[in-house]
């Protein structure tokens, strides 16, 4: 292929592209909230970006100057292992809190990442956390009660809090559910992507009635996006179909960054910065946070 071939081929555009996209990395940062933002990051269907979602908005956000909590709910630990947390050396987490043994203040510890991000870590003794609080009374506003008990503590204030927890409907979900305000679901652009949509929707519409009224979709995020298919294109188009304005211009691609990044201990935006995965990432969390402020100076 000559050079001037090259220089008008699909891959020279993608660069360029690229080169483009990465200037918001210098872009000025998006307002900071004035209240907190608890997000929940949840699918019932496994296998769609979650985890991976809620480490790199958190280290995106982190990196545009806000200060920033995730909790690991999720008893296999990814999240806390992508912020550079060893969970089976670790001897203090999310477990100790919901059990009442210790504080978020006891247990939350700033990652190594870049900017102000902080994890309350994961292990393994959540797999039995339903038995553990069995006996419990109002079980599910366990952690709703001890996040707004820290975030009330001096120095205890946080922009944006992003809750990782399991692929399923179990009581560290509702647990979750209730602590938040907000829901960002990820959404890969695969087959069957709506698949467990319709349950999703009702557990929400129950907890709204039940539990936590506040609680809203604010956000879906395309993930695992391959637009040189006809299929991520037409579930692209299907999602955004079903929630509207809900949906994030920013997708994210299918990217080798992204998946190499956890087993290195680190989330993409400090593993690659520069690879089209970290720069989509930033690009989602930047967008989040302009909608977030736009929202909040509608309703000022």
């Amino acid at each position: 292929m000559n050079s001037a071939s090259l220089g008008d081929s699909p891959l020279a555009r993608e660069l360029a592209d690229l080169a483009v996209r990465r200037r918001i990395f210098s872009a000025a940062a998006p307002p900071l909230p004035r209240f907190t933002r608890i997000f929940t990051v949840a699918n019932q269907k496994g296998g769609v970006g979650k985890t991976t979602t809620t480490v790199n908005m958190a280290a995106s956000l982190a990196r545009m100057g806000a200060r920033v909590l995730v909790i690991d709910l999720d008893p296999q630990g990814n999240a806390s292992s992508a912020l550079g947390f060893d969970t089976h050396e670790q001897r203090l987490g999310i477990y100790d809190v919901l059990t009442g043994e210790k504080t978020f203040s006891d247990v939350v510890r700033q990652s190594p990442e870049a900017g102000e991000l902080f994890c309350a870590p994961s292990s393994l003794d959540l797999v039995g956390i339903e038995i553990d609080m069995v006996d419990f009374e109002a079980r599910e506003y366990v952690l709703q009660r001890a996040l707004n008990e820290y975030l009330r503590l001096p120095g205890g204030g946080f922009h944006y809090v992003f809750i990782d927890c399991p692929p399923s409907l179990g009581l560290l979900t509702l647990n979750a559910l209730v602590a938040a305000r907000e829901i960002l679901i990820p959404m890969q652009c695969e087959y069957y992507a709506l698949e467990g949509v319709t349950q999703l929707m009702t557990t929400v519409s129950k907890v709204n009635a039940k539990l936590n009224p506040t609680l809203t979709i604010s956000n879906v995020l395309l993930t695992m996006y391959d637009g040189r298919t006809n299929l991520s294109q037409e579930v692209a188009a299907d999602v955004r179909s079903y929630f509207g304005d809900l949906v994030l211009n920013a997708v994210i691609p299918r990217a080798v960054r992204v998946s190499e990044a956890p087993s290195h201990g680190k989330t993409v935006i400090s593993y690659d910065t520069n690879s089209v995965g970290a720069v989509a990432y930033y690009e989602a969390a930047y967008e989040l946070a302009q909608r977030g402020a736009a929202a909040e100076q509608e309703a000022s």
